[in-house]
């Protein structure tokens, strides 16, 4: 005997190979001031084989195409070394209702000309991806932040790390 209350099929998933429309434009670099608070998961495998996590925020992902996603980050950052050993990480979000998680393949991007930030670029393509959700519960969010002392430093220092992505992608 079933239960009618319950819905036929409570999740629902979807596998995709190039980003989704929103996502695209969450990630495509523009309005960086109106998406602060986002926050991705970036997971990386170390050389001993431990699962860190890294999280990043709007100012350090860009989608110059529908099947890419460039990622600064620092290059001491434990995320930066997994990366450039594996060549492999899985980004994690949550955004309009929904949990993303996209398995990535990344290889080093060379930085733009007259870009002195210090930060490594990845240029990452993605391998598989899904968003999952369920009808009866609603994600309101996933880790968010705000900005505190200094927001305008830091999307200052943002829109110059994007603007810099952009031009490594490009040359790509």
């Amino acid at each position: 005997m079933s239960d009618s209350s319950l819905p036929q099929r409570p999740l629902d998933q979807t596998v995709f190979d190039e980003w989704p429309d929103a996502v695209r434009a969450l990630f495509d670099g523009s309005s960086l001031a109106s998406k602060t608070g986002f926050t991705a998961s970036l997971l990386t495998v170390d050389a001993n084989q431990h699962i860190r996590t890294s999280l990043l925020g709007i100012g350090e992902l860009y989608a110059p195409d529908s099947r890419t996603l460039c990622i600064a980050l620092w290059p001491q950052a434990r995320a930066a070394r997994a990366i450039a050993q594996s060549g492999r990480a899985a980004l994690t979000f949550v955004f309009e209702e929904k949990f993303y998680q996209v398995q990535l393949l990344a290889a080093p991007l060379p930085a733009a000309e007259g870009d002195d930030s210090g930060l490594v670029y990845m240029n990452c393509s993605i391998e598989s991806a899904e968003s999952q959700s369920v009808r009866y519960a609603r994600l309101t969010s996933g880790i968010t932040f705000e900005l505190e002392g200094g927001k305008g430093q830091v999307l200052d220092r943002w829109e110059r790390q994007i603007e810099h992505v952009k031009r490594a992608a490009a040359r790509a």
